[in-house]
Parts: C-alpha cells; structure tokens; sequence
C-alpha cells in the first residue's frame, strides 16, 4: 500500500488535478457499470469502491485534496437537487394509498430495527442511523444526503454508503433467484422490489424478471420512498440538533433543513409541471448520477482502508439483518394490502 504523497500547493492546479480524480474515477466507473454484475451494482458503488482501491494502491498528492472535497461536498449537494427531475408526484398519487402506506411503513420499521441492532452492536451513532436511512430509503444517495445533518466524517458516509449498497446487491442477486416461488403476480413482484430493495439500479435489475409491468410498478413504488428522503433528512437533522443542543430551544430559523433537499423537492415538481421538456429532462438526469459518481468517487478517496475494514463490518452485519426483515415486512404487507 503506498502512502498518500505530501505536497503542499496553495495554487490552482492541485483543485484542478482533485476534480480531475473524481471525474476520471466517474467516468471509469460509468463503463464499468455497464459490464454484468457491475450493472446491478450502479456507476455510484463502482465509484466508491473504485477510490477506495485508488487511495490504498496509487496513493494520492496531497495538493488534489481541495478538488476532492469539492467533489464529495459541493458537487453532490448538485447531483441531489438535479436527481430530483427523478420524481414524479402525480405518478406517486396515482399509485394510490396503499402504497404510499407501504412505504412509510417500510421505511419508519427499518429505520428503528437496523439503528437498534446497531446500538445493540455498539456501533458508532452516525454509523448506525446512516446505514439505518440507506437500507431504508434509497441507498447510496440517502446515506449522502442525511450525512451533513448528522455532520458525519467522510469515513463514517463511505462506510455506510458501500455497506448499503453491497447489501443491496446481494439482495438483488437474491430476489432474482427467489422470484419464481413467492408466489406473486407480476404487478405484485414489482411492489414488493420497490419496496424493500435499496438502491434504484437494484430495483430496475430484481424487478425485471416480472416483465415491463413489474420494472414500471417498481419504479414507481421505489420513487414514493425516494420523496420521503426530504421528511426523514428534516426530522434526523432536527433531532440530532436537539440532542447536540439539549440547553437551548430550537428556533423555526434554526430548524436543519438542508438547502439541497429542498432543491430536491422543487425539481421534483419542476419535472411534475412538465417545465423542462422529457429529453432535456432525461440528459439532467444522467448529469445528476455523474456528478454523484464525481462526488462517491471523492469520498472513496478519502477513506483508508484499513479504517474502512475496522469500521465496515458490524454495520455490514445490522443492515443484512435489517435487510432481511425488511424483505420479510415487505412480502408480509404486500399480501395484507391485497398487491399480491
């Protein structure tokens, strides 16, 4: 393993040569994922995993560090906002109740399972809640965009991010062998993927067995657990800011709400309005994903990984169980709302 190179730069160049990293590591990352297997992992885990090897093999100048962070911080709080062109809100309401239901449901009982298994396994708060909201909402992306709220450290969101997303992946692998004997229709196979699998690309990837009426259903029911990221961020960020601040009452001026989630929720609705036409809709989307794969790349090269082999196991372990209780949760209440 080589040593990260010290050389200190205060121009311009090592910003540069910090945002060069991360896109080249994105751009690497992108055709990677399309290979099989990496497709069911998603360009953002080949990213991370891809830094990771890149700080532990290569090593890194110390100049590039401000571009990096710039990657990981600034650039993703972009990605998030323009991911929001993801969501639909009339194809959430015309989804009905039940689903909406199912996924609030999903998401407040995995959230309280894999943070409690963690707290049982003495694992770190941030570490633990991270995991927690990825396994339960959307993956990668959730365990990034709740991360400023807890004011988690790099190591602590890489950590959690891969985690989630190496479960999800299995997970897939899983559902997809599992498929013939749940005993689902297809509409109901889709429901219940969307429901309870972690990130998006695992998703489109378990749902497709069921045909394009499972992969549609999927989606949908996986973007209704998406837009409840934006509550879930508010209400983790004002408890953490109460329990940091236990002296004082919390003003509605200093209630967390992260700028970039509500970004999130306005381009949402900019995509509901139709404002921005489907083509231009469709290429901001993959921007968004690029610069969330700049931003992973960026924390993948902030972790050591022995750091990350220290910390990654016990969360690994809280997010499988939780992982199968959720699935478990998830095929349960799918027949109790008669989705089957």
């Amino acid at each position: 393993m080589k040593n990260v190179l010290i050389r200190h730069s205060n121009n311009g160049f090592g910003f540069i040569q910090g945002l060069a990293y991360t896109m080249g590591i994105a751009i690497a990352a992108k055709g990677i994922a399309m290979l099989p297997f990496f497709n069911v992992m998603g360009q953002l885990v080949v990213a991370i995993l891809l830094g990771i090897a890149c700080r532990a093999w290569i090593g890194l100048p110390a100049q590039a560090t401000s571009g990096i962070t710039f990657s990981s911080k600034k650039l993703l709080r972009f990605g998030i906002i323009l991911l929001g062109l993801r969501l639909n809100l009339i194809d959430i309401l015309h989804a009905g109740p039940k689903v909406f239901v199912l996924a609030v449901i999903n998401i407040v009982f995995t959230i309280f399972v894999v943070y409690g298994i963690s707290k049982w396994m003495k694992i770190d708060k941030n570490l633990g809640l991270l995991t927690a909201c990825g396994t339960a909402i959307c993956g990668a992306a959730a365990v990034v965009a709740i991360a400023p709220q807890l004011k988690a450290s790099p190591n602590e969101t890489a950590v959690s991010a891969t985690t989630v997303a190496i479960l999800g992946t299995l997970f897939t692998l899983a559902y997809t062998v599992l498929y013939p004997v749940l005993d689902l229709s297809n509409a109901g196979y889709g429901i219940f993927s969307g429901a309870t699998l972690h990130e998006i690309a695992h998703v489109i990837a378990a749902s497709a067995p069921g045909g394009q009426e499972a992969i549609d259903l999927a989606v949908i029911v996986k973007m209704t657990r998406v837009a409840l990221l934006v509550p879930v961020a508010i209400i983790i960020g004002i408890w953490n800011g109460r329990k940091a601040n236990k002296a004082q009452k919390m003003s509605l001026k200093q209630l967390p709400i992260p700028w970039f989630i509500v970004g999130f929720l306005a381009m949402s609705g900019v995509n509901t309005l139709g404002i921005i036409p489907a083509a231009a809709t469709a290429n901001l989307i993959v921007a968004a994903y690029f610069l969330i794969a700049m931003a992973m790349a960026g924390l993948g090269l902030g972790v050591d990984f022995v750091v990350f082999k220290k910390l990654g196991k016990k969360p690994f372990i809280a997010g499988f169980i939780g992982s199968v209780l959720l699935a478990r949760l998830g095929l349960l209440l799918v027949h109790i709302f008669q989705l089957a």
